[in-house]
This record gives C-alpha cells, structure tokens and sequence, in this order.
C-alpha cells in the first residue's frame, strides 16, 4: 500500500463519521425549520427571496424564521463538503467497494437540494416533505454502510435461512414504520408555516397506525433476538435497537397525549435517526461479512 493510500484510509475514518452525522443532523435541523413555522422563510428557491440568495431585512416572512430557513440550506453545503472529502478518500484509497456509496452520497445531497426547492415551491405540501424526509433516511443508511466499511472490506454473507429472513423483515418493517411517521407529520400541526397543507387523515388514526406498526416491530425485534440461530453479534445490535425503540416510543406516546409539544417532537425527529441507523445496522450484521482485505 502506498503512503497516499494509507493517508486516504486515515482519512476515510473521520471523514465518513461526520459524513453520517451530517445526514442525521440536517433531519434535526430540517425539523427545526418545520417545529418553529419556518419552512418558508426563505419563500423561494434558489434564492432566499426573489434577487437575493440571503434573508433581507424587512421581509414579510420574518427576520428570524428566514434566518433559520437559511441556515437549514447553508448546513447543505457543509454537507456537501463532508461527502467530497470522503469520496476523494475513497478514490484515493483505491476502495472499489465503497465507490457506489461514496458517489451516491454526493449524487444524493443535490437531489435533496433540487427536492427541497421543490418543497418550498410547492408550499410545503406534505407529500413533498415526506419525501424530502425520507430521501435523507435512504442517504443515512447509505451513510451507515460506508462508515460500518470504512476500514475493513466486506461482502455478501451466505446466511441462514431464518436470520436472513428476520432481517429483511426487521429492516423492512423498520422502513414503514418511518413512512407512517411522515404520515402522522402530515396529518399533525406541525406544518413548517400556517397556510401549509394537511394531508386528509385525522391525525390519531395516523397516529395509532404508527403507533401499531412499532409494536409490531419490538415484536418482531424479540422474536429476533431469542432466536437460536442469531448470532451474538446481531444480537447486540438488536438489544440496542429495542431500548433505544422503547425510548423512542415512549416519547412518541408522551408528545401525543401532552398535545405535540415542540421540544418532544424535536426529540422525537433526533430519535427516529437514531432508530433507523441501529436497524440498518441489524441488517448489516446479518447481510455482510467482514474481510481483512488482500
């Protein structure tokens, strides 16, 4: 190995850690943006407004939530950043196997950008949100495998039959429990700006379709567990999932009967990032094996 590839490899470690925190973080902020009514802000896209990128003085939006709105975009750039870096170190590492994930994560970012002006065009419709939302799910867990890879190869496992079986079905089941979460944003007060659309679903059906498909799902992760043909490994990466999932779910049941605070749901949007990491994790135990590279 070559002096330049050893310094990318070094490289790779910390740049993919902040690459994957970045990806969580700009849900965080997105959800800020949406909790403090300033999903327009900025009420148009590229620009902040129409012949200026920055939020002006006087604007009708408001001073602050144009700032927020703007700083939502600006951490976009940091991010973009963060996922040059580590497709430079990638490239220069010689890590063919990490490339498709290095590329999709560049690739990913401006789609979010081209995405997230489609939101802010369409008047934060919330079918335009949850994809915005959900599109950042998809690049974490992108995210995830790259930094899980980082310093060691892996490749396809040969399961078991039932581990395999359980996985797909956790992380699948992990998945929709995400997309009934957009659906009870939709349908919530939270909508970034009062003149917002709502989707047409009271908000506690959405919410006990949530709230049933997490059970479901803890179900399913003790099922999961106690198998005897789960490995050690995957089982404590599933014994992290259920008590970070019952914290989680004890604060999704707290903000719904104290009437959706803001602090909650903050919480609640922070927590869904770090629910969803552990679950592809859960999958990454089960469907890839690591291998000291030649």
């Amino acid at each position: 190995m070559s002096r330049s590839q050893e310094r990318a490899r070094r490289i790779l470690a910390p740049a993919s850690a902040l690459l994957l925190f970045l990806q969580a973080a700009i849900v965080v902020t997105g959800g800020a943006v949406r909790l403090t009514g300033s999903g327009l802000g900025c009420p148009t896209w590229p620009e902040c407004v129409p012949g200026s990128y920055l939020p002006v003085a006087g604007q009708a939006e408001g001073h602050l939530r144009s700032w927020i709105e703007f700083s939502n975009r600006l951490l976009t750039f940091v991010l973009v950043i963060a996922a040059l870096v580590t497709l430079i170190a990638v490239l220069r590492a010689g890590r063919r196997d990490l490339r498709v994930l290095a590329v999709g994560q560049f690739l990913g970012i401006f789609g979010q950008g081209v995405l997230g002006g489609i939101t802010v065009l369409v008047q934060l419709n919330p079918i335009a949100v949850a994809s915005h939302y959900l599109l950042s799910i998809i690049l974490i867990a992108a995210a995830t495998s790259l930094y899980t890879r980082r310093h060691i190869r892996a490749h396809k496992k040969i399961s078991d039959l039932l581990p395999d079986a359980f996985s797909r079905a956790h992380v699948t089941l992990s998945a929709l429990v995400m997309v009934l979460g957009t659906v009870v944003t939709g349908a919530g007060p939270h909508a970034g700006d009062i003149d917002a659309p709502r989707l047409h679903i009271k908000i506690q059906v959405a919410a006990q379709l949530h709230g049933l498909a997490v059970v479901l799902l803890l179900l399913l992760t003790a099922a999961f567990y106690f198998s005897t043909q789960t490995s050690d490994v995957t089982k404590k990466y599933l014994l992290f999932f259920a008590v970070i999932s019952f914290a989680q779910g004890g604060i999704g049941v707290i903000q719904y009967y104290q009437g959706v605070p803001e602090l909650l749901v903050a919480a609640h949007v922070a927590g869904s990032t770090i629910v969803w990491i552990s679950a592809w994790r859960v999958w990454l135990s089960v469907q890839r094996e690591e291998m000291v590279p030649s």
